[in-house]
């Protein structure tokens, strides 16, 4: 299929057209211009902002299913409720569980990253500290081993695309260096981390804060921690969650500002994300969703995000004040270079045909995935 479209801001995001057009044939995009295209478009949208198809690095559900069984037909159901909403390229994030059921899941969600459904995997535990366990349960966390580290790689085949663990823990800074050599993006997230701990993590090759402030020691004046590291590291990534629930927008604004082209939206998305209100699971934890906030029904701690990338892009413009060029991006490219991704995350020739058609209200018109247009 050969389409060409033509609208009055096209964001790539390395450039902005206002106006612009794009044109695709097949599966790929061929060409992205300024100005008027070279003959009639076939949709033209004089009022509207088309920007690449959204990349979301850590989403755990969504549409009422999950990932966390590694089910196929729930792993679908997740991708299809995201795409609706703009998301073309999307990572399955695991929770903490018990070793055997995580190899099995990591083994049948590698099935699907191999048939192209998702962009890869990502382990958010069972590494992490019990002191900031969050949504995770504290009887399944453990220290990392070698062999552990070794069985879960082996078992994604490829796919494990980054992993998220506290670097404190015994044998935690090792870890990030074995997860680095066997080509996995290491995350700092979960932890307690001093300052100097952090640090010595981003050293051993870590490249990433897993939803920054959230679950982690918190910024002190006499003792940084790993905030502070994350955000003056000249590589690191800063990932954040743009809902209003967990961080203040001054906050988003803050981070997001200090770092604009390593900041990456991310969703954090349970089932209840384009799904509504009601009592779920993550993992093996009970969550009560309501008014479109998560929470463990136990604790009260928040559980992950309702959260759709589409919604997070409109809350880091219209409430945090960000520039819409910035939260394109770190809503795009950003997040496929953090997971070293191939040819998703912008308008390029050669690129996939992943874009999506904003009003000027930024909600969501049109989704073309793969050069279809989604339904």
């Amino acid at each position: 299929m050969s389409v060409l479209i033509s609208a009055g801001r096209v964001i790539t995001p390395s450039q902005v057209f206002a106006p612009g057009w794009v044109l695709v044939e097949g599966d790929r995009i061929i060409d992205v211009q300024h100005g008027v295209p070279p003959h009639p478009p076939d949709l033209q949208l004089p009022s509207a902002t088309v920007v690449p198809g959204f990349v979301d690095a850590h989403v755990h559900g969504g549409g009422g299913a999950s990932f966390d069984t590694g089910d196929p037909e729930q792993a679908a159901s997740v991708a299809r409720a995201h795409l609706l909403h703009g998301t073309s390229t999307i990572t399955a994030s695991l929770v903490t569980d018990r070793p055997e059921s995580l190899v099995r899941s990591v083994r049948e969600l590698a099935e699907l990253a191999r048939d192209g459904l998702l962009a890869g995997i990502h382990l958010e535990g069972p590494w992490l500290s019990p002191q900031h366990a969050g949504a995770h349960d504290p009887g399944l966390l453990s220290e990392p081993t070698p062999r552990q580290v070794d069985e879960l790689v082996a078992a994604a085949g490829g796919h494990l695309r980054m992993v998220t663990l506290a670097p404190e823990l015994p044998g935690g800074l090792e870890t990030v260096r074995r997860l680095t050599a066997a080509g996995v993006v290491a995350a700092i997230g979960h932890t307690d981390a001093t300052y100097d701990v952090a640090r010595a993590a981003l050293d051993a090759g870590a490249t990433v804060g897993t939803h920054l402030f959230n679950a982690m020691r918190g910024l002190h004046h006499r003792e940084p921690g790993p905030v502070a590291a994350l955000l003056e590291h000249p590589d690191a990534y800063i990932e954040l969650i743009a809902d209003g629930v967990h961080v203040h927008p001054a906050v988003l604004k803050l981070a997001a500002t200090r770092k604009p082209h390593l900041t990456v939206l991310v969703t954090d998305a349970m089932a209840a994300a384009a799904a509504g209100d009601g009592d779920y699971t993550l993992g093996q934890m009970a969550v009560q969703v309501r008014d479109g906030v998560a929470r463990l029904a136990d604790t009260g701690a928040i559980a992950g995000s309702t959260l759709t990338m589409a919604a997070a892009v409109k809350f880091a413009v219209e409430v945090a004040g960000l520039p819409l060029e910035d939260v394109v991006r770190a809503a795009t490219a950003s997040p496929a270079a953090m997971l070293r991704l191939d040819r998703v995350g912008s308008l390029r020739p050669g690129f996939r045909a992943d874009l999506v058609v904003l009003g000027p209200d930024l909600d969501v018109l049109r989704v073309l995935h793969g050069g279809r247009w989604a339904q």
